[in-house]
Formats: structure tokens, sequence, C-alpha cells
């Protein structure tokens, strides 16, 4: 299942939401033009690798930011990008510009760690905004529960479901994906920690948002 659009309308202007789509559609440009070996390095000097970051927290905790704005290919990049365009608009509405923009970053950082933590070992890079955009979704199934989205089920249905529904099937399909042992490159457990880290966070930053 993968969503459209929802129904859910804006009161005020977003920009900040836009400027990360920007970033994350530069950055990956950038990428493009670098040779296979440039790329690799590229990923591996600013991409998130556990055992790297807990051999020197302090020197390496840059990765936990920067491997944010990094991608393996343009239907990683694209997915990212549009779940932020379809769910981010309305949490940066009601958060407020600042809070929004610090909430999605701190939500990438709590994502990378929580891969971290339970995979300290590893050696393969983490890249993507895939934690910040779980954080968001976090927060939107606690801000709209009830909001519509409209969803495409392949292979030609289209119907609009509940988010309550949408981000649970969601979050549940991440549970499923830690339990069938990780498999298949995706960083399971950074996308539970951000959906999570939104959950909790969101009550607080939605309550003291700039509009009520």
């Amino acid at each position: 299942m993968f969503p459209l659009r929802d129904a859910n309308p804006k009161h005020g202007p977003v920009y900040l939401m836009w400027l990360l789509v920007v970033a994350n559609v530069a950055v990956f440009v950038y990428q493009l033009g670098l040779s296979e070996p440039q790329l690799m390095s590229l990923v591996h000097s600013y991409g998130f690798v556990p055992r790297t970051f807990f051999g020197d927290p302090l020197g390496e905790g840059y990765r936990l930011l920067s491997s944010m704005f990094l991608h393996g290919n343009l239907l990683h990049l694209a997915s990212n990008m549009f779940f932020l365009w379809v769910f981010g608009d309305n949490i940066e509405d009601r958060m407020g510009h600042g809070k929004f923009l610090l909430f999605y970053l701190a939500g990438g950082v709590v994502a990378a760690a929580s891969h971290g933590l339970l995979m300290p070992n590893s050696a393969i890079p983490m890249i993507g905004a895939s934690g910040g955009v779980s954080a968001v979704l976090g927060a939107y199934i606690v801000a709209f529960p009830r909001q519509r989205i409209l969803t495409f089920i392949p292979p030609l249905f289209l119907l609009w479901l509940p988010a309550w529904f949408y981000l649970g099937y969601w979050a549940l399909i991440q549970v499923i994906g830690v339990l069938g042992g990780g498999a298949g490159g995706i960083a399971w457990w950074a996308h539970i920690g951000g959906f999570v880290f939104g959950v909790v966070l969101a009550p607080w930053l939605l309550h003291s948002g700039s509009r009520k």
C-alpha cells in the first residue's frame, strides 16, 4: 500500500518541509556526478556505521545527521521524499517551523541510534531520510488519527483509509521486518525507533506548537 495524498488541509504556509526535500534532492544530484569509488567513499565517510560510531562517538557523531541526506538510488530517495510530502506538511503546520525542523532531525538521530544500539557490530553504512520521516509518521498518527489517506493498493485499487489504519499497517510491516531477521538491506530498527520517537514526542510538541 502506498499513500498518494491526505485530505488534511493546511492552515498556513510550510517551507521547511520543502527545504528538506530540496536538500535531499540536491545531495542526490551531487551523488550522481560521482564515480563508483567516489560514491563508495562518500557513503562510508558520511553514512552511519555503527561499529565506527561506537569506536569514537564524539568524533563520529556527525554521521547521525549526515547519513540522513544520502540515498542509495532514485527509488530510495523518491519514496522517502514522497512520504515526507504527504505527511510532513501538516506536522510542520501544527508544530511550527522551527520545532518541526528540530523534531525531524532529532527523529533521524534517534532512528540511527536505535539501529546502532541493536546492531552495534555492523560495518554496513546506513543512509537515508527514513528515520526522520518515520518520526513524522509517528507524529501524524497521534495528531490526525482519523484523517483520510488516499492509498494505492496494487494492482489497481484506490481507497481512502483512516490514518490510524494506514500508519498502523506501516508500523506492523516494520515489526515483521525485524522479526524476519532484518533482511533486505532495510534498517527496520531505525524505522521503529524514529516512529516511536514521533509517537512519544508528538503530544508535547503538538500541544506547544504555534497553532492549537
